[in-house]
């Protein structure tokens, strides 16, 4: 803290944390502070943000619409490669992160900044994946930390803090666990939760209605995808941003995307994360769907191999890594054939294949068929399975030689 900071651009959501290091960064390094918060969807919780900031004491308050831009650009690289994290996480946080610092990175370019500034604490993944990116972007930068670097211990200090200071924070004694909001999703961590055998309580949730509330009645909707992007909703061609806002919200009315789960964080420690995905569920089931009978066999499953190794890139925070970007194009290559609909269906929480349809499908009823055809000759299968037999059949014969 000893080194001299002129100008300082902060990742700013107007939580309770960044709230805080706004006030705490003129306080400590006597610098301009320049406000920075990315519309990724957030919905009300940008209100009054940039008159905010500027009470709190930030010279520019920047908000920007970059929502276009984080479904086509991050969100759906992701969707065509089937990433989820540890089988349930479907990463909404994590694949913001990369674009929030890059356009931050943009703008102390702009205003001539010599450091920037996050929120994330230095026990979370969130570190790593804004820092990786900074410097990744330019190896120079200051990186001013506050959660490593305070006296603060908790966030309790923080809400302390905010009181003494007139700053008015959405965290209360009464609901005292931190949240996460975008395109993607919305994520909910700390506090009560950290407690893995509690139930999350009913109210928390925001962007869906629990499935016993759900409409009895079921909702079908259909994909359509272009080389394993999605462009149409239901027949009607959508941008990006505005066709995973209509999918989370009937995914949302039907209880669709709820997830509980414990995670490994990339520091090593396990953590509570509770999350609403609506949409990006229904995308996951669609796509898959449509790959089924569009993708090769053996692309698929060198694929799939590689899915975990790639959702680890993304969790971890290596956007921006060479190794990142190679697997992306592997991962595009593959999604050459992926085009055609998926119809689903959505009914109290679950998310149901019921069709899918494709010019560039490789299933065929010819060979598929139970009945009588005229392209397939089931004696052949005799001469296939004992050839893949062999090596078994001659384990077994060693096997009898020894017992003998």
């Amino acid at each position: 803290m000893e080194e001299k900071v002129k100008k300082v651009v902060l990742a700013y959501s107007g939580g309770l944390d960044t709230s805080v290091i706004l006030k705490w960064l003129i306080e400590t390094y006597d610098c301009e502070v320049v406000a920075f918060a990315a519309d990724l969807g957030q919905a009300e919780e940008l209100t009054g943000l940039k008159e905010k900031g500027r009470k709190t004491g930030a010279s520019k308050v920047y908000v920007e619409d970059l929502r276009e831009e984080f479904v086509r650009d991050f969100i759906f690289p992701m969707i065509r490669a089937n990433a989820v994290y540890e089988g349930g996480y479907m990463m909404g946080t994590s694949i913001a992160r990369p674009l929030i610092a890059k356009r931050q990175m943009m703008i102390a370019r702009k205003e001539k900044a010599d450091a920037v500034s996050h929120g994330a604490t230095g026990k979370g993944n969130d570190q790593v994946r804004f820092e990786l990116t900074y410097l990744a972007l330019d190896p120079h930068i200051k990186i001013i930390a506050p959660w490593k670097i305070w006296d603060f211990k908790s966030r309790t200090d923080l809400i302390r803090y905010a009181k003494n200071h007139g700053i008015p924070v959405p965290v209360t004694a009464a609901k005292p666990y931190s949240s996460d909001r975008n395109l993607l999703h919305i994520s909910f961590e700390g506090g009560i939760l950290e407690d893995p055998w509690k139930a999350p309580p009913e109210d928390m949730f925001i962007l869906s209605v629990s499935p016993e509330k759900a409409p009895n009645r079921p909702t079908h909707v259909e994909i359509e995808f272009h080389k394993g992007n999605p462009v149409a909703l239901n027949g009607k061609q959508m941008s990006p941003a505005r066709l995973l806002a209509g999918l989370n919200r009937l995914g949302g009315q039907n209880g669709i995307g709820r997830v509980d789960i414990v995670e490994n964080r990339y520091v090593g420690m396990k953590s509570r994360g509770v999350y609403e995905t609506p949409g990006g569920t229904i995308l996951h089931a669609a796509h898959r769907a449509l790959e089924s009978i569009t993708m090769d066999r053996e692309v698929m499953h060198l694929r799939d191999s590689l899915v975990p190794r790639y959702a680890e890139m993304i969790y971890y925070g290596y956007w921006f890594a060479p190794e990142r970007e190679v697997l992306q194009k592997m991962m595009d290559e593959a999604q050459a054939t992926v085009s055609g609909t998926a119809r689903i269906k959505l009914f109290k929480g679950n998310c149901i294949v019921e069709g899918r349809k494709s010019r560039e499908s490789l299933y065929s009823t010819d060979f598929a068929t139970f009945e009588e055809d005229q392209v397939y000759n089931q004696k052949d299968a005799e001469g296939f399975i004992r050839l893949n037999a062999l090596r078994l059949r001659i384990r077994a014969l060693v096997r009898g030689k020894r017992k003998g």
